[in-house]
């Protein structure tokens, strides 16, 4: 096997809001990034978030304000997937069209070296998305979570058929670009984070939908209470320090009469088809203060950041 420990170029294919999130990290990272959209105009547009995410970063003093033109002249873009062929690794970032993965990755299984990483972003398991590759030792999930630049987790998780030395050397490159790896022992759709997110996802929409809460209610409870503790101690480590046995106990009194309903509620559903192709909000405070909120968000997962990288020094 041939391949360099660090990619020489990574390949990201989609530009869309996890593509070029990866494409930054990785030239933030030192390494040379072709970014691969549909047009040239969202390409340009790719281009200028990343410009201005840097731009935030060199604010908040995470980088060097003389860094940035040197981050951003690491990423080129195009509109060929055959532009991907020189490229160590490449990783998936496409809308969630399943055809369209399965053709991407037939293709890049042609036009790789051998010795290339195929990689998806998506939380679909790597048998199904490398389905049609012939190589699929070399086939692998990378699940970055959005926004990719500004949390560290990605979820590794194999096929039956990846080998243990690309699981190695994914993350080993992932850990070289700062971010923080997990590796998933067997494949599960969503993966694991997806899975806890709609989990609690489900119980609140269901309280909702119940008239238990209003919405703000609800919210309120998460931040003010697990969410502040579950970016210190996971949901086992917590259960561990309340004591198994009392938390235990209260899952037998409590777990019988959570929701279970395999699909979102009824109103809920009702209210995504009534907006048809525009955005639906359960919560007033969403549609009011969008971007309000999502300033909000990136102030405070910066923080986190800044609390990681003294963590390191």
């Amino acid at each position: 096997m041939s391949r360099p420990d660090l990619p020489r170029r990574v390949a990201v294919i989609g530009n869309g809001i996890i593509g070029h999130g990866i494409s930054e990290v990785f030239a933030k990272g030192g390494i040379q990034v072709t970014m691969i959209g549909h047009r040239e105009e969202s390409l340009q547009r790719a281009l200028q978030k990343i410009s201005e995410s840097l731009s935030t970063f060199a604010e908040h003093e995470l980088l060097h304000r003389s860094e940035v033109a040197t981050i951003l002249g690491r990423v080129t873009t195009s509109t060929e997937i055959a532009d991907a062929a020189h490229a160590d690794l490449v990783i998936e970032a496409v809308p969630e069209d399943m055809a369209l993965k399965l053709s991407i990755f037939e293709k890049l299984d042609e036009i790789c070296s051998t010795d290339a990483v195929l990689a998806s972003s998506s939380g679909h398991p790597a048998s199904v998305f490398g389905a049609r590759a012939n190589r699929r030792e070399r086939v692998v999930a990378t699940h970055f979570w959005y926004p990719p630049q500004l949390l560290p987790l990605v979820e590794i998780c194999g096929s039956p058929e990846t080998s243990r030395e690309t699981l190695q050397w994914i993350t080993n490159v992932l850990r070289h670009i700062g971010k923080e790896p997990v590796v998933i022992d067997r494949e599960i759709p969503g993966f694991i984070g997806n899975r806890i997110q709609f989990a609690a996802l489900r119980e609140a929409w269901s309280l909702w939908a119940q008239g238990v809460a209003s919405a703000a209610a609800i919210d309120a409870v998460v931040r003010n209470s697990i969410g502040r503790r579950l970016g210190i101690t996971g949901p086992i480590e917590s259960a561990d320090l309340g004591g198994l046995a009392t938390m235990v106990r209260f899952a037998e009194f409590l777990q019988p009469t959570l929701d279970v309903a395999p699909l979102p509620p009824t109103a809920l559903r009702e209210m995504v088809t009534s907006a048809g192709n525009g955005n639906s909000r359960v919560h007033p405070r969403s549609e009011e203060n969008r971007e309000d909120l999502l300033r909000q968000r990136t102030q405070e997962l910066i923080r986190w950041l800044k609390a990681d990288s003294s963590h390191r020094t």
